[in-house]
């Protein structure tokens, strides 16, 4: 190794601490949440991404429309179609997500989202962010919520994944030093830290859970993991009610797996990394990542999406038309809640729960021996009608 390329390796190290300090220093100025009660209208931006993406986002947008018609025909609500973050058009800008397609997201406030691919090394693709990471920086979503809900197995879950820091804040951002050595970032600010935990014990509290578990793997990951874990140890001092209890992420993910103790679970919080790995586990106990949804909340903006990627290879097979709606439509059911229309939200859960669990007429396969999309979504609509 030569002593430039140390010096070039520093100095974008350097670059990346006076961005991520300026970041935390933003995180300090910020306001209080957006009271959606009191907007005159409120702007749902429909973006579907790529792949199967526009097909589930296009559907789930349907049956919100349907659960949202009063309000819409009132000028209450509003739906925006914003296209433009498919993987070609982020690629011919060279941007995760196109200066355009940013202004008209930051016109909404809140956004229904398909999935979006992420270049990996292989692909033909350059080595663009990751649209998810980039739009939850750039509208500063810093807290991922992500239920799971098994009331046969006891499992009631909540996951508050912190979403804009930890090694993903810079996972474009490594530096190879040498042709024998690269490097990576990983990120934690105090600001970031107190508020996804004050966010993770303010909804134990209101929803009556007694317990708060961290999870980190601090005992190795010392520096970054160890503060995040006392700062979330600090807020829960101010939560005595909650029991809080500290685990590291390769045991919590035996644990989710034994029927003896996953059910003490209640909620979690976690860094970036662990929260996208563990939630996806925890989905398979519901019967996988097409049936969870996902919102990345903000205190000015809120995302709601799948929790799956974008399925390229169904669209290469012509069988889009099949894709799974349901993770789409769970991130409705919480879309409808953040935004205050909670009798909405519980009755699309609960269409949802008779549809895929308790009646399930339909099955969707992926393949022409299911339902379509389509066909589902109406299923959806007509079972929110007759109230079952």
């Amino acid at each position: 190794m030569t002593e430039q390329q140390i010096k070039l390796a520093t100095e974008k190290f350097e670059a990346l601490i006076r961005e991520q300090s300026e970041r935390s220093d933003n995180i300090k100025k910020q306001g209080d949440f957006v009271d959606y009660e009191k907007l005159d209208k409120i702007i749902i931006g429909v973006c579907g991404g790529d792949g199967i993406g526009p097909i589930i986002t296009k559907e789930s947008a349907r049956v919100l429309e349907f659960m949202l018609k009063e309000e819409v025909e009132a000028g209450k609500v509003e739906f925006k179609v914003i296209d433009g973050l498919t993987i070609e058009n982020r690629v011919a800008a060279n941007k995760a997500i196109p200066d355009d397609v940013l202004e008209e997201l930051k016109s909404c406030h809140v956004i229904l989202k398909g999935p979006t691919t992420t270049p990996q090394a292989g692909d033909p693709w350059p080595n663009i962010e990751s649209a998810n990471v980039a739009m939850r920086k750039a509208l500063d979503l810093f807290a991922n919520l992500r239920p799971v809900k098994v009331p046969s197995e006891g499992i009631d879950w909540t996951f508050f994944r912190e979403n804009t820091e930890g090694a993903y804040a810079v996972g474009s951002k490594g530096v190879n030093v040498t042709d024998d050595l690269a490097m990576d970032f990983v990120v934690t600010t105090t600001e970031g830290c107190e508020r996804i935990a004050k966010l993770a014990y303010d909804y134990a509290r209101r929803n009556k859970k007694e317990r708060v578990s961290i999870i980190t793997k601090a005992n190795i990951i010392k520096t970054t993991d160890g503060k995040f874990l006392n700062i979330c140890k600090n807020i829960g001092k101010d939560y005595p009610e909650i029991i809080t209890d500290e685990w590291y992420i390769d045991i919590t993910t035996a644990k989710l797996i034994d029927p003896k103790r996953r059910t003490d679970f209640k909620v979690f919080v976690l860094p970036n990394l662990y929260g996208d790995i563990i939630t996806d586990e925890a989905a398979e106990f519901q019967g996988g990542v097409g049936t969870a949804g996902s919102a990345n909340i903000g205190k000015k903006y809120a995302m709601f999406e799948a929790i799956h990627g974008s399925a390229p290879r169904m669209i290469r097979e012509g069988r889009g038309q099949y894709a799974d709606p349901c993770s789409m439509l769970r991130a409705s059911v919480m879309l409808l809640s953040h935004i205050g229309k909670q009798d909405k939200a519980d009755a699309l859960e609960r269409a949802l729960d008779f549809c895929m669990y308790e009646e399930a007429k339909l099955k969707i396969t992926g393949r022409d021996n299911g339902c379509t999309c389509e066909e589902f979504g109406n299923y959806v609509m007509e079972t929110v009608k007759s109230g079952k």
